[in-house]
């Protein structure tokens, strides 16, 4: 197996730790999926997330909708 092979997934999902303004990647890929939604997030993109619960968030609306449900 190779990188051209064809039976290869053309994105992959990457597995992140998140940190404080930043996010330390553990396993490369493109994405993550949204915690709320389960929609795709191209790293490049993602810009929301919950360092205390390691979750990830695909918009401002989610996350803030997230922390109001803790409250």
């Amino acid at each position: 197996m190779n990188y051209l092979d064809p039976n290869l997934p053309k994105q992959r999902e990457a597995k992140l730790k998140y940190l404080n303004a930043d996010f330390q990647v553990l396993r490369e890929g493109d994405y993550v999926r949204c915690s709320v939604s389960g929609h795709p997030i191209r790293l490049e993109n993602l810009r929301y997330w919950d360092v205390e619960r390691q979750m990830a968030f695909g918009s401002a609306e989610i996350s803030f909708s997230e922390f109001l449900a803790r409250l």
